[in-house]
């Protein structure tokens, strides 16, 4: 069903754009909202890691993208900061060791990678803090920026999580894992193969119902018929839209998850991925409601639903949950594994 599965793969195996959106710019507001009933157990990962090195405690190699110079940022450093950048820090401190545990993958996981694959753009660098291909990642100057008056407090409590947790990533047959997360789910998380066109066994779809009652789960964007049809043909230029408004655009299939999986656009037929990006939707769990010279697209969740849901993690700390029961149910079937 999808075209590219072998490009898709590859971009998959290289973990290139699965972060979530950075807290500082994203609107993520405090989870206040209660836990929804679970109905069953977690599969928690070994309380056991494995003790053979799995990473090197060398400093990651970072482009910056303003001066163009690779910066050699201390693993401990690095981690702090990508947890600035990714999950607001009035989340629960097990849910921010989660993912500290989870950056510190991404961050290995793609040292390996520019080791075997070197990418010349990034000018002998293991990634670059260009957050639309890259995992996010603040200097302490700009959590500063970002954080305001709230600097010492919030840092103090995210480099302590941090330091909670360093010696450790997750891993699968003893390589470190595609950690992906996003900021929340549609309700169950969604499986690699659903979004990324090939199967990861660990990126599956698992209960996280709880994301139902975070902050702005449902979310409506209307579009005039003007709107649409711009942002349809800029997206798609061959199409062929008709006179009948409510043929524009209509759900075709959708997983188990509720991600739409195909859509008719017109004539052509699309991924729900698609056209999450042609109207710059927060997900690709929607509904399409046609009225008059207007069409109103209803969201559920927020980023693409892979892997760990960041208001799902906060959720579980919530209710008691440990950092490696989180991790455990998110990343199912993977280890925690340490030097």
């Amino acid at each position: 069903m999808k075209k590219h599965a072998a490009a898709v793969l590859l971009l998959i195996l290289s973990v290139v754009m699965i972060p979530a959106v950075p807290a500082c710019i994203s609107g993520k507001t405090d989870s206040s909202a209660e836990d929804a009933e679970q109905t069953e157990e977690y599969t928690t990962a070994p309380e056991k890691a494995d003790k053979q090195p799995v990473f090197s405690a060398e400093p990651y190699k970072v482009l910056d993208i303003v001066s163009g110079k690779v910066l050699e940022v201390p693993v401990r450093d690095y981690v702090i900061g990508a947890v600035c950048a990714e999950m607001p820090a009035n989340f629960g401190i097990e849910a921010l060791k989660a993912q500290a545990v989870a950056a510190h993958t991404y961050a290995e996981r793609r040292r390996i990678s520019a080791e075997s694959s070197p990418d010349g753009e990034l000018k002998g660098a293991d990634f670059s803090n260009d957050t639309s291909k890259y995992q996010g990642y603040f200097t302490k100057e700009r959590a500063k920026e970002c954080f305001g008056e709230r600097f010492e407090e919030n840092y103090a409590k995210i480099s302590a999580a941090v330091d909670d947790v360093l010696p450790y990533i997750i891993t699968y047959e003893n390589a470190p894992i595609i950690a992906a997360f996003h900021s929340m789910s549609g309700g169950y998380t969604e499986s690699a193969e659903n979004v990324w066109g090939a199967p990861v066994d660990y990126l599956v779809e698992v209960d996280s119902r709880s994301d139902m009652t975070a902050p702005h789960f449902r979310e409506k964007t209307a579009f005039s018929r003007e709107e649409l049809k711009a942002a349809l043909e800029a997206a798609f230029p061959d199409v062929k839209l008709g006179g009948d408004m409510k043929e524009w655009l209509k759900v075709l299939t959708v997983s188990d998850s509720g991600t739409v999986l195909t859509a008719a656009v017109g004539d052509m037929t699309v991924s729900g991925g698609d056209i999450r990006d042609a109207l710059g939707l927060r997900s690709a769990s929607f509904e399409v409601s046609v009225c008059g010279n207007e069409a109103e697209i209803t969201t559920k969740g927020f980023g693409h639903g892979v892997g760990m849901s960041q208001y799902g993690a906060n959720a579980m700390a919530a209710d008691g949950k440990s950092w490696r029961e989180i991790l455990g149910h998110y990343y199912p079937n993977c280890i925690i594994s340490g030097n």
